[in-house]
């Protein structure tokens, strides 16, 4: 689905052609409530008030003003598609769904009705093929580059070499927490580790016996793959077998204050991944001070500005920010429409000088979309936890994953998909 270019087309004319919305609207599939709710509820308030803070500060985005139409999902997979049903057909641009299993429903139906998903940081990977999956982005990482990530930290601790050593694989038994499983399995037959995997069942307070068999076997490292409580929980029992916390490493979704917290000292060194920076020092977040928080126009408190999840809520909505800009130069109309903000999507280019203009040099990666490509370049850092000070310190740079493993995997699987749902080639 190769992007084609407007040229000799008035504005006048495109805009004729195109249905008049009263404005921009981002939905936002939320959970405030349910087993979730605490890392739910900071995500959902950094992506309200980004939007805020574009209305508030620039009259919207290209003189068009954004409205958050926020949708209660539990994490729910069945609500979720609920709250889909409900929102698509009152202008939504693109949907960023915040669960592995609502994105799987989701993929089918976006693509029949030409709206787009945005799922960074999690999602089906394979969805990086954009040739197959024309209306899924996965942008800027996926889980399988984070399960490099994590195998390449632990080269990097050990000189290059962990032929012998020992990982254990900590994940929620879901769709989610068995995506990295099969590239774990190829790093550790390049690298020569061993892997063993212990699910946890939903929601993850029961974890005695996968501990045990830690403390029993003893791994040199512990990956994570979990969400919510399962994370707390999980870096408790670490703790209480004293299993070394510098060689504990979770995904993103098990690197937020909430996971640490419970542990208190203990939970001191624990690592996680990460695809965006971390803490407030970012010109941003004084006009999201100003604007938003100061004006009594936060979507909470004003508690969780700056956390680990209120700032990935605000990444993901700057991003899509960033394309709804790009499709309007593209198509030269600010009001877009869902098939406009998807070229915007597929087209987004993100650079210093285009964060810095923004209030955010440095908070991510950069990187480019292309047709084929959805999933960027799955750049990836480590931050780490300072119990002392009570704060997450990035401890590397956005570094490249070994897509000499994963690019394999990704065209096998959507290949397979494609197959299966007879999808031609869209970059054609």
């Amino acid at each position: 689905m190769k992007l084609k270019k407007l040229a000799a087309v008035t504005t006048a004319a495109v805009m004729m052609a195109t249905p008049v919305l009263a404005d921009l609207m981002f939905p936002s599939l939320s959970y405030r409530t349910g087993p979730y709710a605490a890392n739910g509820t900071p995500v959902a308030d950094g992506f309200a008030d980004y939007y805020t803070l574009l209305n508030q500060r620039d009259g919207g985005i290209g003189g068009v003003m954004t409205r958050v139409v926020e949708c209660e999902t539990g994490y729910s997979t069945e609500k979720g598609v609920e709250c889909y049903e409900a929102t698509k057909g009152d202008g939504a641009l693109v949907y960023q769904p915040l669960s592995t299993g609502i994105t799987y429903q989701l993929i089918p139906k976006v693509t029949a009705d030409g709206v787009s998903l945005l799922t960074g940081g999690y999602g089906r990977t394979s969805a990086a093929n954009g040739d197959v999956f024309s209306n899924v982005f996965n942008f800027p990482a996926n889980y399988w580059n984070g399960a490099s990530h994590a195998v390449n930290h632990v080269l990097d601790v050990n000189g290059g070499d962990i032929s012998g050593k020992s990982i254990a694989l900590v994940y929620h038994n879901s769709a989610y927490g068995k995506e990295p499983i099969r590239t774990l399995e190829e790093l550790a037959a390049k690298h020569g580790f061993s892997l063993s995997l212990l699910p946890v069942d939903h929601p993850g307070q029961e974890q005695k016996s996968q501990w045990l068999q830690i403390r029993r076997e003893k791994p040199d490292y512990v990956f994570m793959w979990g969400w919510g409580v399962m994370n707390q929980v999980a870096i408790q029992e670490a703790s209480n077998i004293r299993f070394p916390m510098e060689n504990f490493i979770g995904i993103w979704w098990s690197g937020s204050e909430n996971d640490v917290a419970a542990a208190g000292d203990a939970a001191n060194g624990y690592k996680a991944l990460t695809f965006h920076n971390v803490g407030t020092n970012f010109p941003v977040f004084d006009d999201i001070q100003k604007y938003v928080v100061d004006a009594g126009l936060a979507a909470g408190d004003g508690s969780n500005v700056g956390t680990v999840l209120y700032n990935r809520g605000l990444y993901g909505a700057m991003l899509a920010a960033e394309a709804v800009k790009a499709a309007q130069a593209i198509h030269g109309v600010a009001d877009i429409t869902p098939a406009m903000m998807r070229d915007g999507l597929e087209n987004l280019v993100v650079t210093d000088e285009s964060m810095e203009a923004i209030g955010m040099k440095g908070f991510g990666p950069n990187f480019a979309v292309s047709c084929e490509n959805h999933g960027g370049p799955g750049l990836g850092a480590v931050q780490q936890w300072d119990a002392t000070a009570q704060s997450w310190n990035m401890i590397s740079g956005f570094e490249p994953s070994d897509m000499d493993v994963i690019q394999p995997l990704i065209d096998a699987d959507s290949a397979a998909y494609a197959a299966e749902n007879n999808i031609p080639s869209q970059c054609n």
